[in-house]
């Protein structure tokens, strides 16, 4: 098969820039796969600090929801995650995340006090935010890969506008009064934990299983390592690209239903700066910005480690204000440590 060659051939390897590897143990152990690997004890760290910090932390309540409001940016994160390792980028992931559930309250909204327009019955709004957000996706798609347009400028572009439509669809408001149909995600309990968690986790290991032992999976990290060497592997490159970027869309449209639900309501500012959070996550957990490195593995933990650090900071009283800051701060220091332990040097 077109992937089984990819991963035995040389070619696949051909856009890394040329280095020396950095190694452990007299060269047996790449220092780069430790990375991942660190985030494991970092957790445990900041867990024994945050019970040092507070009594509470450790406390049932306070980790469910911890992984309660993690598991919508974690959506971001998986989205993301799976665009970066395409060596594509998509800004426009938080925008969608409130137009999406934006355009389901509008339609399917009661009119008067809840600013909707009643035109749907309720049991539309899941399909409707899903609709919204792949065709978002195909949008977006369409216009990188088809017209060859650079996905940064795409993306951000697609940002503005959507976040443009949302505030005009709303009038600056907050939709509520939002139908019990698209409250159940965001607040229905499984076995006594929110669906959402349940729904962030599942999700979360199939893209494990898929990125990591299918040939799919091995698709996207052929085009992010060496797009011309992936296609000349036989891999259709365009469809792989397709389906990333549509389904990311549709993932962000997922968090979005999950935070509507949580908050029963949808805010002409839903999302807005939560793409910050998602690239602080996602190079914490080393995902490389260069396309064709790391693992939703890593992803998780770096998304998990960041909410742990919140938290820990929010029960120590440190004011909300700075955790925009703390943010920017780790995306360099995690930058910085990617350039360390990220297998090159400059000869």
């Amino acid at each position: 098969m077109p992937e089984t060659v990819l991963a035995d051939t040389p070619a696949s390897t051909a856009a890394e820039p040329r280095g020396r590897q950095i190694t452990l143990l007299g060269g047996r152990i790449p220092l780069a796969r430790l990375r991942e690997l660190a985030l494991i004890p970092a957790i445990v760290v900041i867990a024994i600090v945050g019970r040092i910090v507070s009594p509470v932390f450790l406390q049932t309540d306070n980790l469910i929801n911890v992984l309660q409001t993690m598991s919508e940016i974690a959506l971001l994160v998986l989205a993301q995650t799976m665009v970066l390792i395409v060596r594509k980028m998509d800004l426009s992931l938080e925008s969608t995340m409130g137009l999406a559930p934006g355009v389901a309250a509008w339609l399917v909204g009661p009119t008067g006090a809840g600013h909707g327009l009643g035109l749907l019955p309720g049991a539309w709004a899941i399909p409707l935010t899903l609709a919204v957000g792949t065709l978002i996706g195909v949008v977006n798609a369409l216009l990188i890969i088809r017209f060859g347009l650079s996905g940064f400028i795409v993306t951000l572009g697609m940002l503005i506008v959507l976040r443009g439509v949302l505030t005009g669809i709303s009038g600056g408001q907050t939709f509520f009064q939002l139908p019990q149909s698209m409250l159940y995600p965001g607040t229905a309990e499984w076995f006594g934990i929110p669906a959402s968690i349940w729904i962030c986790l599942v999700l979360f290991t199939v893209a494990i299983v898929v990125l990591g032992w299918t040939g799919f999976g091995r698709s996207l990290y052929a085009i992010g390592g060496n797009v011309d060497a992936a296609k000349a592997a036989g891999i259709r490159t365009d469809r792989v690209l397709w389906i990333v970027i549509v389904s990311g869309s549709m993932l962000a449209a997922l968090a979005g239903l999950l935070l509507s639900g949580r908050l029963a309501s949808v805010a002409s500012a839903q999302g807005n700066g939560y793409i910050f959070t998602v690239f602080a996550a996602a190079v914490i957990g080393g995902i490389s910005l260069s396309g064709g490195k790391g693992t939703m593995f890593g992803a998780f933990c770096g998304i998990l480690l960041l909410f742990m650090i919140q938290n820990v900071l929010t029960l120590a009283g440190v004011p909300a204000q700075w955790t925009g800051a703390l943010n920017g701060l780790i995306i360099l220091v995690a930058l910085t440590i990617s350039r360390v332990t990220g297998g090159k040097v400059q000869e």
